[in-house]
């Protein structure tokens, strides 16, 4: 499985979470996981990125909360917000580049989320990337890899 289906399992295991108990991750994320049938080669990244999210679950909502102030967490439609508590932990607690996450992030709303999803996913995600400390200007780069660049350097390090 490639990191694309890792996130969307992770996805799904935090979107089936929020209607049950953060207790019941793990467990809800080995049976996605035992769904698949293509390699599990990618299965730790999504562990990690269910485990870290849950662990840091109030940080995470205070973060998009910050960033979404019309919308209270609880307002927030169930997916998009299990997909903006992915990203904004895999921005802040992995080593992944923020456009790959966020573009990461944006297709799966398209995916899976409401007309408006991949909208909003999009707006609150590069408020927080340009208030994180990953934030580059652009004016700072030197040759910046496109999007592409960057989602295969990501393939290379895996």
């Amino acid at each position: 499985m490639n990191r694309h289906y890792a996130r969307i399992i992770a996805m799904q295991s935090l979107y089936e979470a929020d209607f049950r108990s953060a207790q019941d991750s793990p467990k809800i994320f080995e049976r996605h996981l035992d769904n698949i049938d293509d390699d599990k080669e990618n299965s730790d990244f999504a562990k990690e990125l269910v485990q870290k999210t849950q662990e840091q679950l109030k940080a995470i909502d205070e973060t998009i909360e910050k960033y979404a102030p019309d919308w209270p967490i609880e307002q927030v439609a169930v997916l998009d917000r299990n997909i903006l508590r992915m990203a904004v932990s895999e921005l802040y607690y992995f080593e992944t580049p923020p456009k790959v996450i966020i573009n990461e992030a944006i297709e799966i709303a398209k995916a899976y989320g409401s007309e408006t999803s991949s909208k909003f996913v999009n707006g609150v995600l590069g408020s927080v990337y340009r208030n994180s400390d990953r934030y580059v200007e652009e004016s700072e780069k030197t040759d910046p890899p496109s999007p592409r660049e960057e989602v295969e350097k990501q393939e290379e390090t895996k």
